[in-house]
């Protein structure tokens, strides 16, 4: 009887346990709950404004060109965006294109991200070139006297 007895005793102990786990883990997921449920507003507001000053950053690059105090003229600059802002082609309105610029618009206290440096870097180490890609005459599907014509 003594070891029913202890039997028994140890059951109630291990379901009490049981249960005394899932209250804990019911009350502890409710107050997670809680406290996620209080920070979306800030988390929110934190997004919305990341969001504008991204959007305000892309706005200023591609408006660039177009502010009294840029280096060059608006018409012979090109907006890429990635990995460059603007790439600028000097003389291009008069047709005598005699130099070559990669602009990066930063405003504010942003700096270069790591590619920007490293495309810094190639164009300061004058590791730039320029390369010529002709279109194979099967994938257009006209031979060059044809184009020619037209």
């Amino acid at each position: 009887m003594d070891l029913t007895a202890t039997v028994i005793l140890m059951l109630v102990f291990l379901i009490g346990l049981a249960i005394a786990f899932w209250v804990g883990i019911s009350v502890g997921s409710f107050r997670k709950h809680k406290e996620w449920e209080a920070e979306i507003p800030s988390q929110r507001k934190d997004a919305i404004m990341r969001s504008r000053a991204v959007l305000g950053g892309q706005f200023s690059e591609q408006l660039a060109p177009y502010l009294p105090d840029f280096p060059y003229l608006p018409t012979e600059c090109r907006f890429l965006g990635k990995p460059i802002d603007l790439i600028c082609f000097k003389g291009m309105d008069e047709k005598d294109i005699n130099e070559v610029v990669f602009v990066e618009v930063k405003s504010g206290k942003s700096k270069l991200s790591s590619s920007e440096k490293k495309l810094k870097e190639a164009i300061e180490g004058k590791r730039v070139r320029w390369e010529e890609y002709r279109i194979p005459e099967d994938v257009t599907g006209k031979k060059e006297e044809e184009i020619e014509k037209n």
